[in-house]
């Protein structure tokens, strides 16, 4: 396979995997070795293994961090800090995107940023959904509330006051409601106790309203 021939194939792809080049009569062994020395030439980026996305000029659409962390992770879906300043929810921006899944928390490093993964209970997997990004991408992503949760939920000591005045949480972006009922889904003891805390925080909050 010629270069030309993979701009073709994939240019209108924010990023793709391997398997998409290994239809009809090819050589699988000869198709990974190309990529590896594209790789180096600065051609692609291998963003892990078997997954890339075309160096520019030759790329068309430039993937979306959060397309990205789906797809070094597939199951996963972006939460956390990344979510709660996407959803304006905290007014800091956030280099890292953080993920949940159920694989072993992992970090990537890319050209295209920091992705860090981390490991949550199967019962714990809800609360997300898939959001369109713009550029016909689409990841999935944790409503608000759950990214919040998950947020509280991997950090030690996070059900505190003192830890969740310091995020600095605008509450015109939560649903209070909605951040009761997915804690007493979760049936954690701390996240329960934080959304109650939260939910007295956001009645002495100026812009506090009721959703």
């Amino acid at each position: 396979m010629r270069f030309r021939e993979l701009v073709e194939i994939v240019a209108d792809e924010p990023v793709f995997e391997t398997g998409m080049l290994l239809a009809g009569p090819v050589d699988p062994h000869k198709i990974r070795q190309q990529l590896s020395r594209w790789a180096r030439a600065g051609y692609v980026v291998q963003l892990r293994r078997g997954l890339y996305t075309l160096s520019q000029p030759w790329q068309k659409v430039r993937p979306h961090p959060f397309l990205v962390a789906n797809r070094l992770s597939p199951g996963s879906y972006v939460s956390g800090l990344s979510a709660l300043a996407y959803s304006n929810v905290i007014p800091e921006y956030v280099p890292e995107v953080t993920s949940f899944g159920g694989g072993r928390p992992r970090t990537y490093q890319t050209s295209l940023g920091r992705f860090s993964f981390r490991y949550v209970k199967s019962n714990l997997r809800y609360g997300y959904r898939q959001t369109e990004m713009g550029l016909n991408q689409s990841a999935f992503v944790a409503e608000p509330e759950k990214a919040l949760l998950d947020l509280v939920y991997l950090v030690p000591g996070a059900d505190e006051i003192a830890y969740l005045g310091e995020l600095r949480l605008d509450f015109q972006n939560l649903k209070m409601g909605r951040l009761v009922s997915l804690s007493e889904s979760s049936g954690v003891e701390k996240l329960k106790r934080a959304s109650e805390r939260l939910a007295r925080m956001s009645q002495q909050s100026p812009e506090y309203r009721t959703l």
